[in-house]
Protein backbone atom coordinates (compact mmCIF):
# COMPACT_ATOMS: atom_id res chain seq x y z
CA UNK A 1 0.00 0.00 0.00
CA UNK A 2 1.17 3.99 -0.75
CA UNK A 3 0.05 6.23 1.07
CA UNK A 4 -0.04 9.97 0.13
CA UNK A 5 0.00 12.68 2.90
CA UNK A 6 -0.34 16.63 1.58
CA UNK A 7 0.44 19.02 4.35
CA UNK A 8 2.94 17.94 7.34
CA UNK A 9 1.66 20.37 10.08
CA UNK A 10 0.43 18.92 13.12
CA UNK A 11 -2.22 17.30 11.64
CA UNK A 12 -0.48 15.65 8.68
CA UNK A 13 2.43 14.77 11.38
CA UNK A 14 -0.13 12.78 13.62
CA UNK A 15 -1.91 10.88 10.74
CA UNK A 16 1.55 9.83 9.60
CA UNK A 17 2.44 8.45 12.57
CA UNK A 18 -0.88 7.09 13.07
CA UNK A 19 -0.72 5.62 9.37
CA UNK A 20 2.81 3.97 10.16
CA UNK A 21 2.16 2.15 13.36
CA UNK A 22 -1.04 0.69 11.96
CA UNK A 23 1.73 -1.43 9.84
CA UNK A 24 -0.78 -1.23 6.04
CA UNK A 25 1.22 1.12 4.77
CA UNK A 26 4.56 -0.03 2.75
CA UNK A 27 5.68 3.09 1.33
CA UNK A 28 4.27 6.69 3.14
CA UNK A 29 4.84 9.90 0.60
CA UNK A 30 4.99 13.18 2.94
CA UNK A 31 4.71 16.53 1.13
CA UNK A 32 4.52 20.07 2.11
CA UNK A 33 4.38 23.47 0.54
CA UNK A 34 7.13 23.74 2.65
CA UNK A 35 10.41 21.56 1.30
CA UNK A 36 12.65 21.53 4.10
CA UNK A 37 9.13 20.37 6.22
CA UNK A 38 8.80 17.26 4.35
CA UNK A 39 12.13 16.35 4.43
CA UNK A 40 12.60 16.80 7.87
CA UNK A 41 9.52 14.83 9.21
CA UNK A 42 10.28 12.25 6.54
CA UNK A 43 13.33 11.53 8.45
CA UNK A 44 12.14 11.89 11.99
CA UNK A 45 9.30 9.43 10.94
CA UNK A 46 12.08 7.25 8.96
CA UNK A 47 14.15 6.88 12.44
CA UNK A 48 11.61 5.37 13.93
CA UNK A 49 11.97 2.61 11.61
CA UNK A 50 12.99 0.23 14.41
CA UNK A 51 9.45 0.65 16.11
CA UNK A 52 6.62 0.16 13.56
CA UNK A 53 5.98 -2.62 10.91
CA UNK A 54 8.43 -2.13 8.05
CA UNK A 55 7.78 1.08 5.53
CA UNK A 56 9.39 2.87 3.17
CA UNK A 57 8.89 6.93 4.15
CA UNK A 58 10.16 9.69 1.72
CA UNK A 59 9.18 13.43 0.52
CA UNK A 60 7.93 14.40 -2.44
CA UNK A 61 6.11 16.99 -4.95
CA UNK A 62 2.44 16.29 -5.45
CA UNK A 63 2.37 14.91 -8.47
CA UNK A 64 4.24 11.88 -7.46
CA UNK A 65 1.18 10.86 -5.12
CA UNK A 66 -0.81 10.28 -8.48
CA UNK A 67 0.13 6.49 -8.31
CA UNK A 68 -0.96 6.44 -4.48
CA UNK A 69 -3.43 4.28 -3.24
CA UNK A 70 -5.09 6.87 -1.15
CA UNK A 71 -3.61 10.86 -0.71
CA UNK A 72 -4.91 12.58 2.89
CA UNK A 73 -4.73 16.18 2.22
CA UNK A 74 -4.24 17.58 5.56
CA UNK A 75 -2.81 21.48 4.23
CA UNK A 76 -4.44 24.28 4.86
CA UNK A 77 -4.10 27.05 8.24
CA UNK A 78 -5.86 25.41 11.66
CA UNK A 79 -8.76 27.23 13.25
CA UNK A 80 -8.16 29.77 15.90
CA UNK A 81 -9.52 29.68 19.32
CA UNK A 82 -13.48 30.49 19.38
CA UNK A 83 -13.52 30.42 15.27
CA UNK A 84 -16.30 28.40 13.70
CA UNK A 85 -14.75 25.50 11.02
CA UNK A 86 -16.73 27.15 8.76
CA UNK A 87 -14.69 30.39 8.76
CA UNK A 88 -11.78 29.16 7.67
CA UNK A 89 -13.28 28.07 4.36
CA UNK A 90 -11.82 31.22 2.02
CA UNK A 91 -8.25 30.32 3.43
CA UNK A 92 -8.29 26.66 2.95
CA UNK A 93 -10.19 26.69 -0.54
CA UNK A 94 -8.19 28.05 -2.28
CA UNK A 95 -5.19 25.88 -1.18
CA UNK A 96 -7.48 22.51 -1.56
CA UNK A 97 -8.47 23.45 -5.02
CA UNK A 98 -5.23 23.66 -6.22
CA UNK A 99 -4.32 20.19 -4.53
CA UNK A 100 -6.81 18.41 -6.12
CA UNK A 101 -6.64 19.94 -9.12
CA UNK A 102 -2.96 18.03 -9.38
CA UNK A 103 -4.70 14.54 -8.16
CA UNK A 104 -7.12 14.81 -11.00
CA UNK A 105 -5.21 11.33 -12.22
CA UNK A 106 -4.92 9.82 -9.07
CA UNK A 107 -5.23 5.97 -8.95
CA UNK A 108 -6.99 5.38 -5.72
CA UNK A 109 -9.23 8.07 -3.52
CA UNK A 110 -8.73 11.41 -1.69
CA UNK A 111 -9.36 12.10 2.07
CA UNK A 112 -10.25 15.21 3.26
CA UNK A 113 -9.12 16.62 6.34
CA UNK A 114 -8.82 19.71 6.31
CA UNK A 115 -11.43 22.22 7.76
CA UNK A 116 -14.17 22.98 7.47
CA UNK A 117 -14.07 19.43 5.84
CA UNK A 118 -17.21 19.14 3.96
CA UNK A 119 -16.69 21.96 2.54
CA UNK A 120 -13.31 21.20 1.45
CA UNK A 121 -14.73 17.88 0.47
CA UNK A 122 -17.02 19.27 -1.83
CA UNK A 123 -14.33 22.19 -3.01
CA UNK A 124 -11.90 18.41 -3.69
CA UNK A 125 -14.28 16.74 -5.52
CA UNK A 126 -15.32 19.18 -8.12
CA UNK A 127 -11.32 20.38 -8.73
CA UNK A 128 -10.14 16.86 -9.32
CA UNK A 129 -13.10 15.44 -11.14
CA UNK A 130 -12.24 12.30 -9.66
CA UNK A 131 -15.79 10.18 -8.66
CA UNK A 132 -18.04 11.33 -5.66
CA UNK A 133 -17.12 7.94 -3.89
CA UNK A 134 -13.59 8.58 -4.50
CA UNK A 135 -13.49 11.60 -2.82
CA UNK A 136 -14.35 11.49 1.23
CA UNK A 137 -14.03 13.53 4.27
CA UNK A 138 -13.04 12.64 7.74
CA UNK A 139 -16.76 14.16 8.34
CA UNK A 140 -18.31 12.81 11.32
CA UNK A 141 -15.90 9.83 12.01
CA UNK A 142 -14.43 12.03 14.83
CA UNK A 143 -17.74 13.45 16.17
CA UNK A 144 -19.03 9.75 16.33
CA UNK A 145 -16.18 8.57 18.12
CA UNK A 146 -16.46 11.64 20.50
CA UNK A 147 -19.68 10.48 21.30
CA UNK A 148 -19.06 7.23 21.83
CA UNK A 149 -16.03 8.08 24.42
CA UNK A 150 -18.54 10.54 26.37
CA UNK A 151 -21.77 8.25 26.33
CA UNK A 152 -18.93 5.28 27.57
CA UNK A 153 -17.86 7.61 30.26
CA UNK A 154 -21.16 8.58 31.20
CA UNK A 155 -22.27 5.14 31.35
CA UNK A 156 -19.26 3.30 32.55
CA UNK A 157 -18.79 1.26 29.98
CA UNK A 158 -16.28 0.66 26.85
CA UNK A 159 -17.44 3.29 23.95
CA UNK A 160 -16.99 0.37 21.30
CA UNK A 161 -20.28 -1.23 23.34
CA UNK A 162 -21.92 1.87 22.99
CA UNK A 163 -23.67 2.46 19.12
CA UNK A 164 -24.60 5.91 18.30
CA UNK A 165 -24.04 8.16 15.43
CA UNK A 166 -23.43 11.62 14.51
CA UNK A 167 -24.18 12.82 10.97
CA UNK A 168 -24.51 15.83 8.75
CA UNK A 169 -22.08 18.68 8.80
CA UNK A 170 -18.42 18.18 11.02
CA UNK A 171 -19.27 21.30 13.05
CA UNK A 172 -22.03 23.02 15.12
CA UNK A 173 -25.21 22.20 12.99
CA UNK A 174 -24.06 18.53 13.48
CA UNK A 175 -26.65 15.60 14.55
CA UNK A 176 -26.55 13.18 16.71
CA UNK A 177 -29.13 10.58 16.09
CA UNK A 178 -30.46 10.11 19.54
CA UNK A 179 -33.18 7.95 18.40
CA UNK A 180 -31.31 5.00 17.24
CA UNK A 181 -28.73 4.96 19.51
CA UNK A 182 -28.61 1.48 21.41
CA UNK A 183 -26.48 -0.49 23.45
CA UNK A 184 -26.54 -4.53 23.27
CA UNK A 185 -29.51 -3.93 21.53
CA UNK A 186 -31.12 -1.76 23.88
CA UNK A 187 -32.41 1.90 22.89
CA UNK A 188 -30.24 4.37 24.86
CA UNK A 189 -33.51 6.10 25.84
CA UNK A 190 -34.27 3.08 27.57
CA UNK A 191 -31.34 2.97 29.75
CA UNK A 192 -31.74 3.43 33.27
CA UNK A 193 -31.51 7.20 34.41
CA UNK A 194 -31.06 8.72 30.61
CA UNK A 195 -33.07 11.71 29.95
CA UNK A 196 -33.10 14.55 27.74
CA UNK A 197 -31.36 16.51 29.72
CA UNK A 198 -27.87 14.75 29.56
CA UNK A 199 -28.73 14.81 25.77
CA UNK A 200 -28.80 17.62 25.55
CA UNK A 201 -25.39 18.20 27.35
CA UNK A 202 -23.79 14.91 25.78
CA UNK A 203 -24.44 16.38 22.30
CA UNK A 204 -23.39 20.25 23.68
CA UNK A 205 -19.92 18.90 25.02
CA UNK A 206 -19.24 16.48 21.41
CA UNK A 207 -20.10 19.71 19.48
CA UNK A 208 -17.94 21.93 21.28
CA UNK A 209 -15.42 19.59 21.72
CA UNK A 210 -12.82 20.68 19.15
CA UNK A 211 -13.10 24.24 20.43
CA UNK A 212 -12.39 23.52 23.90
CA UNK A 213 -8.96 21.64 22.57
CA UNK A 214 -8.13 24.09 20.71
CA UNK A 215 -8.58 27.30 23.32
CA UNK A 216 -5.91 24.76 25.65
CA UNK A 217 -3.54 23.59 23.22
CA UNK A 218 -3.91 25.55 20.27
CA UNK A 219 -5.37 22.82 17.50
CA UNK A 220 -6.54 19.23 17.71
CA UNK A 221 -4.49 16.18 16.13
CA UNK A 222 -3.76 13.11 17.66
CA UNK A 223 -7.81 11.94 17.77
CA UNK A 224 -8.41 13.30 13.62
CA UNK A 225 -4.55 11.15 13.19
CA UNK A 226 -6.21 7.83 14.63
CA UNK A 227 -9.20 8.50 13.26
CA UNK A 228 -7.89 8.86 9.67
CA UNK A 229 -5.38 6.27 9.55
CA UNK A 230 -8.63 3.92 10.74
CA UNK A 231 -10.29 4.91 7.81
CA UNK A 232 -7.26 4.17 5.58
CA UNK A 233 -6.56 1.24 7.02
CA UNK A 234 -10.21 -0.17 7.00
CA UNK A 235 -10.84 1.10 3.31
CA UNK A 236 -7.95 -0.74 1.92
CA UNK A 237 -7.96 -3.71 2.99
CA UNK A 238 -11.37 -3.86 2.17
CA UNK A 239 -13.35 -3.95 4.98
CA UNK A 240 -16.16 -2.68 4.08
CA UNK A 241 -17.60 -0.89 7.42
CA UNK A 242 -20.01 1.45 7.19
CA UNK A 243 -18.34 4.83 8.62
CA UNK A 244 -19.69 8.60 9.03
CA UNK A 245 -17.81 9.98 6.37
CA UNK A 246 -18.25 13.07 4.11
CA UNK A 247 -18.72 12.65 0.45
CA UNK A 248 -20.96 14.58 -2.20
CA UNK A 249 -24.13 12.85 -1.77
CA UNK A 250 -26.24 12.05 -4.48
CA UNK A 251 -29.42 11.31 -4.17
CA UNK A 252 -29.46 9.56 -0.24
CA UNK A 253 -32.23 10.63 2.31
CA UNK A 254 -33.08 13.39 -0.60
CA UNK A 255 -30.08 15.37 -1.03
CA UNK A 256 -27.88 16.16 -3.53
CA UNK A 257 -24.66 18.42 -4.90
CA UNK A 258 -23.83 19.12 -0.76
CA UNK A 259 -20.83 17.24 1.11
CA UNK A 260 -22.41 16.17 4.52
CA UNK A 261 -22.08 12.99 6.77
CA UNK A 262 -23.95 9.83 6.35
CA UNK A 263 -23.15 6.60 7.45
CA UNK A 264 -21.72 4.76 4.10
CA UNK A 265 -20.13 1.27 2.89
CA UNK A 266 -16.51 2.39 2.77
CA UNK A 267 -14.36 0.06 0.90
CA UNK A 268 -11.24 -0.11 -1.54
CA UNK A 269 -13.17 1.73 -3.79
CA UNK A 270 -14.38 4.52 -1.62
CA UNK A 271 -18.04 5.62 -0.43
CA UNK A 272 -19.81 2.92 -2.60
CA UNK A 273 -23.27 2.57 -0.27
CA UNK A 274 -24.68 5.57 1.08
CA UNK A 275 -26.99 4.46 3.89
CA UNK A 276 -30.03 5.86 4.87
CA UNK A 277 -30.58 6.05 8.62
CA UNK A 278 -33.59 6.16 10.48
CA UNK A 279 -34.32 9.43 11.91
CA UNK A 280 -37.44 10.92 13.90
CA UNK A 281 -38.82 14.35 12.57
CA UNK A 282 -36.12 16.63 14.88
CA UNK A 283 -33.30 14.80 13.36
CA UNK A 284 -34.60 14.79 9.87
CA UNK A 285 -35.08 18.38 10.43
CA UNK A 286 -31.62 18.87 12.19
CA UNK A 287 -29.89 17.33 8.85
CA UNK A 288 -32.07 19.14 6.22
CA UNK A 289 -30.83 22.44 8.31
CA UNK A 290 -26.95 21.48 8.11
CA UNK A 291 -27.63 20.60 4.76
CA UNK A 292 -28.75 24.09 3.94
CA UNK A 293 -26.06 25.39 5.70
CA UNK A 294 -23.38 23.68 3.89
CA UNK A 295 -24.66 24.24 0.44
CA UNK A 296 -24.96 28.14 1.18
CA UNK A 297 -20.95 27.99 2.05
CA UNK A 298 -20.18 25.79 -0.85
CA UNK A 299 -21.86 28.68 -3.08
CA UNK A 300 -20.07 31.09 -1.41
CA UNK A 301 -16.64 29.36 -1.65
CA UNK A 302 -17.89 28.98 -5.58
CA UNK A 303 -18.41 32.79 -5.59
CA UNK A 304 -15.07 33.37 -3.87
CA UNK A 305 -13.14 31.83 -6.68
CA UNK A 306 -14.68 32.78 -9.65
CA UNK A 307 -14.47 36.61 -8.22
Amino acid sequence: MKIGIVGMGWVGASVAISVLQSGFAEELLVSDVNRDLADGEAMDLSHGAAFYPAARVRAVDVAELATADAVVIAAGRGGKPGESRLNLRKDNAAIVREIAKQLSALRGFLVLVTNPVDVMTYVAQRASGLPPERVLGTGTMLDTARLRQVLGRELSLEPRSVHAQVVGEHGDSEVVLWSSAHIGGVSLRRWPGWSAEREQRVASEVRLAAQEIIRRKGATNHAIGLVTAALLKWALRGERRVLTVSRVQDGACGLRDVALSLPAVVGARGATHVLEPEMDAAELEGLARSANLLRQTQLEVEAASNA
